[in-house]
């Protein structure tokens, strides 16, 4: 393999701070992150050991407050270490993404006393979040989930099945989307939901094309008891709260494709200055040239992106648009970029070997999670021209 090190990322930061957590998050990548990548991605192992890490370091909070155990990081710094640790390994970079995505109910319409209660464990104490929305038979059209919590004196006993889960099996806790009442969207709620609530299991996790040490599972709620006190928000508010965290959550997607992307044009340029046919090295043909200015320009424009619409949000200005922009973009551009990165490695591009096959195999599904492109151009055009005629 290419012995030639990746030059970092030359990243603009807003304050000194920033610039030493970056500086942290890339010594952890180095150390504990990406030595082991490969082979356990190979056997499917989810690195929990990691986690805790990360939560001891103060890096599983970072967006949030700091009176509840957040870092009170900006977004786009948050977003830029999210690319750090998708670039060293994508179940790791995506995990963080998902714990911020599944605390974010909590955080943002959550009570004082119940943020007071849970958020320190889940923002810093050891604790591993899931987002439950989906379902087997609603994905894209998630205000048709079936899910139901029925009230009954102080408690709700929620019953139902969540599909596509991120953690599903090992969280420790769940935000979970339930139907309290009418059809539609305006029937929905949220509820925190602890891990080892008596009722809830999880399926085998989904054998997947990639991304295969970060378990996938449905989980599901026979009877899940849960008092009054963990519903997050006011009744019927779930479908919006669960919207208005996808808007962020997309962005942490967006930094995670640029960040595999980011690995794979590393490997391409490595590999290329070592490689030699005809009496040089392959990087000197101007073909592949073209290819890898293609591939870093397409990069440096996705996080561009994403940072122009973290920085949106930072201000407490819209940003859907350009989150959804971000989100298809940038898993666009991964996808590009790693099938580019194996056809520059060639054979050697399309074996285990090389890590340039599961960037490939990874990039796939960041075109899926969290609002498919095709529903991401829905959301875009709708900024654009407006609601689509019923």
């Amino acid at each position: 393999m290419p012995d030639r090190a990746p030059q970092p990322v030359d990243r603009q930061l807003p304050t000194d701070e920033a610039r030493d957590l970056i500086s942290l998050v890339r010594d952890i990548a180095q150390r504990e992150i990406a030595p082991s990548a490969a082979e356990e991605e190979d056997t499917g192992r989810f690195p929990r050991e990691v986690f805790t890490l990360l939560s001891d370091s103060g890096l599983l909070g970072l967006p949030y407050d700091a009176e509840f155990g957040g870092g009170e990081q900006p977004y786009e710094v948050y977003l830029q270490v999210l690319e750090e640790l998708a670039a060293a390994r994508l179940t790791v970079g995506l995990g963080v993404s998902v714990h911020t995505l599944a605390s974010y109910a909590l955080a943002a319409h959550g009570t004082k006393e119940q943020q007071t209660e849970h958020l320190p464990a889940m923002l810093g104490g050891g604790l591993l979040g899931a987002y439950c929305l989906s379902e087997p038979a609603s994905g894209s059209d998630a205000a048709s989930l079936r899910t139901k919590a029925v009230r009954d004196g102080d408690d709700w006993v929620i019953t139902g099945t969540k599909a596509w889960i991120t953690h599903g099996g090992i969280a420790d806790f769940y935000t979970v989307m339930a139907r309290t009442g009418e059809d539609g969207p305006r029937g929905i709620t949220a509820f925190l939901v602890p891990g080892d609530a008596e009722g809830l299991s999880a399926a085998v996790p989904e054998k997947k094309m990639g991304l295969k040490g970060s378990p996938t599972a449905q989980v599901h709620l026979d009877g899940v008891r849960v008092p009054d006190a963990r519903r997050i928000g006011e009744e019927g508010q779930g479908f919006a709260i669960a919207l208005s965290a996808l808007e962020s959550g997309r962005l942490g997607i967006a930094a995670c494709a640029i960040g595999v992307a980011q690995a794979a044009l590393d490997e391409a340029v490595s590999y290329a200055a070592e490689r030699r046919q005809f009496g040089k090295p392959i990087a000197d043909f101007q073909g592949l040239r073209f290819m890898l200015a293609d591939m870093a320009t397409q990069i440096e424009a996705g996080r561009a992106l994403y940072l122009t619409a973290a920085r949106l949000r930072d201000a407490g200005l819209p940003f859907a648009k350009q989150a959804a922009m971000a989100k298809l973009h940038c898993t666009d551009t991964a996808m590009r970029v790693t099938t580019d990165a194996v056809q520059i490695l060639g054979g050697y591009g399309y074996t285990a070997d090389f890590p340039a096959e599961r960037y490939m195999r990874e990039a796939k599904v960041l075109q899926i999670v969290e609002g498919t492109n095709q529903i991401q151009r829905m959301v875009i055009a709708r900024h654009l021209a407006g609601p689509e005629e019923r």
